[in-house]
C-alpha cells in the first residue's frame, strides 16, 4: 500500500501571519488590541502554513492540510495521541479470517456536522472517489490493494469502472472489503485521512464543500481565508469519546517560522509547533520552560530525481553513497539543531522500536562521515552528474536554508571543492511541491517523512514502491516491490516485519535516498494555554489544550 501525508511532504511549513481585515474574526495574531477569551470557550491561536491543495481527504498528503483533516474528521481507526497505536474509532468491528476479506461494522450514532448520518455508504463512496483516476487524488494508491482498483485506476489508459469490485455495502452500517492479496496489517492503516467517510454534500455540491469542508470530527470549519487564517470551532454534540477542552483553534498562516516565534514570545500567538533552528538556543529562556522536545516518527532524507537518467545509472548508487559519507550529520544536528535531531542510521524511525522493524546502524559506513572515502566513492561512480550538485528546498521555513547550506558546506569540504554543492531555494512549500510533481528538479531535494501510522511499511512503501503516492523521486526496483508485496501478504506480524526489513536492505544497498537525521517534535507555547502535548506524529493534540 502506499501512503500519504507527505513528503515533507509531511514537512512542516509555517509562515508569517497577515492581519485580517476589520470584517474578519476578532481573534487574530496581529496584536494591538486583539480580543481573546479564556476558559472552555477560549480559542487557541496557533501557527500554520497553507496546504498545497484543497482539503479533500484523498488529495492531502502534507502535514499542514493533514492537521486540519485530523481535527474535522474521524475514520474507522484513530491513532492514540501518546502511543500512536491504531484503535477503533468509528469501527465497531473489523473481522477477517484470512487477512484478505474483511467485514466492517460502523458504530451507530455518528453524524457529520451538518446532521447527516455516517453510514457504510459514507465510507464506500469516499473510497471509490479517492481511487478513481478521473478524480486525480494524490492518495489514490492507498486503495490499491482493494480488488478492482486496477479497473478504476489503471496504470495506463482510461478507467473501465467507476467503483472497486472489492467494496460492497451490506447494510446501513456494514460493508465488506476484499483485497487483491493478503494484507494482515491493513486495518491498522485505516486511521489515515484518505480513509475517512464523506457526506453527500461532498459529491452533490463539491465546490461548496471545498469552500467550507464538512466532516464528522470534533471541530468544524468556520471560515478559511487562504494566505491568512483557518478558523475551527468546537463541534457541539460531537459523539466521539475524546473531550475537547477549548472553544476552537485559529490556525494563523505564516511564511517565516522566525516571525511566528517572535509573535509567540510577544504574546500575539499561543502555539508554535515548529521551533526554528535559529531560536533553539534561546527557546528555554524565552518561554520559561514552556517548550516541548519529544521523539517523533519523522525522518529527513535527500531524495533524487530518478526521472533524470543521470541519477539512474549503475554508477550513480556509488555517487549517492559517497555523498552520504560526505555529510557530517553529528556536527549539523548538534550545532544547528541543538540536539533536536539525531543522526539517522536507517530509513525508518526509532519510535517503531526493534519489534516494529527499526534497526540502529543499518546504514553502516555509508552514513558515517568519512571525507576520504566519500571522495573515492564519488569518483568510482563517475562523479557528480554535471559536475555540480544543487539541493532544492522550500525557502518559506528558515531552518531549511540553514541545514541545506550546512550539508553543502560539508560536501564541499569533503571533496575539496567549494563549488561542488549549493542550496537551491524555492519560494514556497506549494511551489516546491509543484516543481517536484512536474519533475523540474535535476538534483537532490529535501524529502522528509512524517509517518501516517506506526508501521515499518509506512516508512518504505509510500516512498520507494514503484509509482507510490509519495515516491517523489520515482525510484523503482523490482526486488524491493516483490519483497513489499510478500511482506504485506504475511499473516504473522513478526514475519511481515522481517520481510519489510529485507526490502529496506535493498533501499540501503542502492542508497535510494540519503538518510540524514531523525527529527523530534518541537513546540513552544504561551502561558495563556496549558495541556499542550505533541502526538507521535509531532502534531499538537489540539483538543486537549486548555485556554486560561
Amino acid at each position: 500500500m502506499v501512503r500519504g501525508r507527505t513528503s515533507t511532504h509531511r514537512a512542516t511549513v509555517v509562515g508569517r501571519a497577515a492581519c485580517l481585515s476589520a470584517v474578519a474574526l476578532a481573534v487574530t495574531a496581529c496584536g494591538g488590541g486583539a480580543v481573546v477569551t479564556g476558559g472552555p470557550d477560549g480559542v487557541v491561536r496557533s501557527s500554520w502554513g497553507d496546504p498545497q491543495n484543497p482539503l479533500e481527504p484523498a488529495n492531502t498528503n502534507e502535514v499542514q492540510g493533514g492537521k486540519v483533516l485530523d481535527m474535522i474528521f474521524r475514520g474507522l481507526k484513530r491513532y492514540h495521541p501518546e502511543t500512536g497505536r491504531a484503535e477503533n474509532a468509528l469501527a465497531e468491528r473489523i473481522d477477517s479470517r484470512d487477512a484478505r476479506n474483511f467485514a466492517i461494522t460502523v458504530r451507530a450514532g455518528w453524524t457529520f456536522s451538518n446532521g447527516e448520518k455516517v453510514t457504510a455508504r459514507s465510507f464506500v463512496d469516499a473510497w471509490n472517489y479517492g481511487a478513481d483516476l478521473r478524480n486525480n487524488q494524490k492518495n489514490s494508491s492507498f486503495f490499491q490493494y482493494i480488488d478492482g482498483y486496477d479497473k478504476v485506476h489503471p496504470e495506463s489508459g482510461r478507467p473501465t469502472a467507476r467503483t472497486m469490485s472489492g467494496l460492497s455495502v451490506t447494510g446501513e452500517r456494514t460493508f465488506t472489503v476484499r483485497l487483491a492479496q493478503q494484507f494482515s496489517s491493513w486495518p491498522d492503516t485505516l486511521g489515515y485521512a484518505a480513509f475517512v467517510p464523506l457526506p453527500r454534500m461532498f459529491f452533490d455540491d463539491h465546490a461548496a464543500w471545498l469552500a467550507k469542508p464538512v466532516g464528522n470530527g470534533p471541530y468544524t470549519v468556520e471560515r478559511y481565508i487562504r494566505g491568512s487564517q483557518m478558523s475551527l470551532r468546537t463541534r457541539k454534540g460531537y459523539p466521539g469519546t475524546e473531550k475537547v477542552r477549548n472553544g476552537g483553534v485559529d490556525l494563523m498562516v505564516y511564511t517565516d517560522s522566525n516571525t511566528a516565534y517572535t509573535d509567540l514570545v510577544a504574546g500575539h500567538l499561543d502555539l508554535v509547533d515548529d521551533i526554528p533552528a535559529a531560536q533553539l538556543r534561546n527557546v528555554r529562556g524565552d518561554l520559561s520552560g514552556r517548550y516541548i522536545n519529544t521523539p517523533a516518527g519523522i525522518i529527513q532524507t535527500l531524495a533524487f530525481p530518478y526521472s533524470d537518467t543521470r541519477w539512474n545509472t549503475p554508477g550513480a548508487a556509488k555517487v549517492r553513497t559517497g555523498l552520504s559519507m560526505a555529510v557530517n550529520r553529528k556536527q549539523i544536528t548538534e550545532t544547528i539543531f541543538r540536539n533536536t535531531r539525531t543522526p539517522a542510521t536507517d530509513w525508518t524511525s526509532p519510535v517503531l522500536g526493534a519489534d516494529g522493524g527499526y534497526r540502529a546502524g543499518l546504514c553502516g559506513r555509508a552514513c558515517v562521515f568519512d571525507p576520504a572515502a566519500a571522495k573515492r566513492m564519488i569518483r568510482a561512480g563517475g562523479g557528480i552528474p554535471g559536475g555540480r550538485l544543487t539541493i532544492s528546498y522550500n525557502a518559506d521555513s528558515g531552518s531549511h536554508k540553514e541545514w541545506v547550506d550546512a550539508v553543502c558546506n560539508s560536501i564541499n569540504n569533503s571533496l575539496g571543492n567549494d563549488r561542488a554543492c549549493a542550496g537551491r531555494p524555492i519560494g514556497t512549500f506549494a511551489d516546491f511541491r509543484n516543481q517536484i510533481g512536474q519533475r523540474k528538479l535535476t538534483g537532490p531535494f529535501r524529502a522528509g517523512w512524517q509517518m501516517d501510522y506506526p508501521l515499518i511499511q509506512n516508512f518504505l512503501q509510500p516512498l520507494y514502491y514503484t509509482n507510490a503516492s509519495s515516491n517523489d523521486g520515482k525510484w523503482s526496483n523490482a526486488e524491493f516491490d516483490r519483497l513489499i508485496n510478500e511482506a504485506n501478504a504475511e499473516s504473522e506480524a513478526k514475519q511481515a516485519v522481517r520481510k519489510f526489513q529485507q526490502a529496506e536492505d535493498v533501499v540501503r544497498d542502492q542508497m535510494a535516498a540519503i538518510p540524514l537525521w531523525y527529527q523530534n517534535g518541537s513546540a513552544g507555547y504561551a502561558d495563556r494555554i496549558s495541556g499542550v502535548a505533541l502526538n507521535p506524529f509531532s502534531v499538537p493534540v489540539y483538543n486537549e489544550i486548555r485556554v486560561r
